[in-house]
């Protein structure tokens, strides 16, 4: 009984080792598109109540094949992003629009989560700053 405990262990163990071991490399497309931002955080800093909320992402492919943004969504109703419909071809530069809700008073950060082709397929980019309250200004 204890060597066939023993033998299950080492079974075990082996199959996990082998688990650990396999690269992801294998997977790799060097040709991949590739997303490279000027800033993956935009911070609007402190604006008033109902300035205007429209920002951008620029971004260039900087992969080898053209790059296709299937799905762009906000972390809440109040971002709303806008993908390019077109593919950005290796060495162009793309945008996202963001339009954050500015009526909200308050601090916010959130987050706009991009769906593509690229070699990183699920990218997660954020806007933060404060909209102040109008009463308690001066």
């Amino acid at each position: 009984m204890k060597n066939t405990i023993f033998a299950f262990v080492l079974l075990l163990n082996g199959l996990l080792i082998q688990a650990q071991t396999s690269t992801p490399s294998e997977n790799f497309d060097a040709n991949a598109p590739a997303f490279k931002f000027v800033e993956e955080v935009i911070d609007y800093g402190k604006i008033e109540q109902n300035a205007d909320g429209n920002r951008e992402f620029v971004f260039t492919n900087t992969g080898g094949s053209p790059l296709i943004i299937t799905n762009v969504k906000g972390s809440c109703g109040c971002t709303v992003p806008t993908k390019p419909e077109e593919p950005v071809m290796p060495g162009e530069k793309g945008t996202i629009k963001v339009k954050y809700a500015t009526n909200r008073i308050g601090r916010f950060s959130k987050t706009v989560t991009i769906t593509s082709n690229a070699s990183e397929p699920k990218k997660v980019v954020r806007i933060k700053g404060e909209v102040l309250d109008p009463k308690k200004q001066g």
